[in-house]
């Protein structure tokens, strides 16, 4: 072999060998790497940056009752929150007020299909709901500070909290059409004595001396619960004789006043015609328009007038339902609803529906209500302040408490309350029964829940 041959052989083997080398696995990392130097700018800008990791999308659903005012609190303080938290959707689902809407809470509550947040009265609505069984507790809360102790009493069993304020407290009395009385030359009356005096004046006048809405059967009952102010009024201890079993409506004449004042108002024909099928809604406007002169109502239908006839809202002022003595007169006031949270509500949901309620108490958020939603009476959250221009009833209400002639209503000082008094009330109204039968008929119906609610006494 030539040795020109022979040198291009060896030169082929040794690259054959050196490939091979560079083909061995590397060598294990050392446990702590080398500090290396920064690459150069230009590098450096030329890596991307690490994306931050995006927040977990969260849907929260949120049973609130139809009434219009109620919608509007609801939805403000949704896309108040969502604005907030751009990951959180809070989807509001939507029931019937009065007897048909308790039946809803109480069967999803207890088929487990309950909502991640809602809607419900406090009080002895609350206690029927047995919401150490059905609520998650929120005693621990940090924000439970800024509540007014008063109201956390209506949302309270055995020491623990179960519920978080969504509207101002609201007075129940009389709504009355100021423009009417203006015109007539009416003053405010402090006895009944005046206010049906009132109303025959107002019936000559062509006018409907009260306006009933027995279309949606729960505005019936204003004239038996906002009595309340002056049955405290004639008998201190009656909420504790009656939650004792020891004091009823129709034995007791201030009780039963209440539905005396039912009957009145149907013999003496004061309410307008089709008052038996009127709506909620259309009896605010007949008020508004000054079709009808009296409206015995809560004040959550306030921002409801605000919000369709913000012309006609500053006519509208509120009187406490008087009683046998003007000496005596006082204005019957409902802590404020809430919102819960059922205990089916758990893991990432429960963390964002308990940041949701804390929200709804904070004054950012009582600074969005008073610019969307006018209040319908006085906050019970300390540092929240009514709006200078709050509407003119919203200040008749909150003279009545500042003067110290209020009272709660009795459904916040006892947890006996009958479910079927919105029909025996609209029976009355109607003729179809007395006011000594419709105190009797719901006499029977508190004692059913009173033996529900395992009290003393029933």
């Amino acid at each position: 072999m030539k040795k020109q041959n022979i040198l291009l052989v060896l030169m082929l083997v040794l690259g054959l060998m050196l490939a091979a080398c560079g083909a061995q696995p590397a060598a294990p990392a050392p446990t702590e790497a080398p500090k290396q130097e920064a690459a150069p700018a230009q590098e450096q800008a030329a890596a991307p940056a690490e994306a931050e990791p995006a927040e977990e999308a969260i849907t929260l659903t949120y049973l609130v009752d139809d009434g219009e005012t109620d919608q509007l609190l609801a939805h403000a303080f949704a896309d108040g929150y969502m604005a907030l938290h751009p990951n959180v959707t809070i989807e509001i689902e939507n029931r019937p007020g009065g007897g048909d809407g308790d039946n809803i809470v109480k069967t999803r509550l207890a088929t487990g299909d309950m909502t991640d947040v809602f809607f419900y009265n406090a009080g002895s609505l609350l206690q029927a709901l047995q919401p150490a069984k059905t609520l998650v507790d929120l005693t621990n809360e940090p924000y439970m500070d800024t509540i007014d102790d008063a109201f956390k009493q209506t949302v309270a069993q055995d020491g623990k909290i179960y519920g978080v304020p969504n509207q101002s407290a609201m007075g129940g009395g009389i709504l009355y059409n100021k423009k009417i009385y203006e015109e007539l030359g009416l003053s405010v009356p402090k006895s009944w004595a005046e206010f049906a005096a009132n109303n025959e004046k107002i019936k000559e006048a062509g006018i409907a001396p009260v306006i009933a809405a027995y279309g949606d059967t729960w505005t019936s009952q204003l004239f038996v619960l906002a009595d309340y102010y002056n049955v405290q009024a004639a008998n201190p201890n009656f909420a504790a004789d009656y939650t004792a079993n020891k004091a009823k409506y129709a034995t007791t004449p201030a009780a039963m006043a209440g539905f005396a004042y039912i009957q009145e108002g149907y013999e003496k024909g004061w309410y307008q015609q089709d008052y038996a099928t009127t709506k909620f809604e259309e009896g605010i406007k007949l008020l508004a328009d000054g079709v009808g002169a009296h409206y015995p109502m809560l004040s959550f239908a306030l921002p409801t007038i605000a919000t369709n006839w913000p012309d006609k809202v500053n006519d509208i002022g509120f009187f406490a339902q008087p009683g046998p003595s003007a000496d005596k007169n006082g204005a019957t006031i409902w802590m404020l609803s809430a919102n819960y949270i059922p205990q089916t509500t758990t893991g990432k949901k429960l963390e964002v529906a308990k940041d949701f309620l804390a929200y709804t108490v904070s004054p950012e958020a009582i600074a969005m209500l008073n610019e969307k939603v006018p209040p319908s009476g006085p906050y019970l959250i300390k540092g929240a302040k009514l709006p200078d221009d709050a509407l003119p009833a919203v200040k008749d209400i909150a003279a009545y408490i500042e003067s110290g002639n209020s009272a709660p209503a009795l459904e916040f000082l006892s947890p006996v309350k009958g479910p079927n008094l919105e029909h025996l009330c609209v029976a009355v109204g109607t003729g179809q029964m007395t006011a000594e039968e419709a105190a009797k008929a719901y006499d029977e119906d508190v004692k059913k829940q009173a033996q529900q609610l395992g009290l003393e006494g029933w």
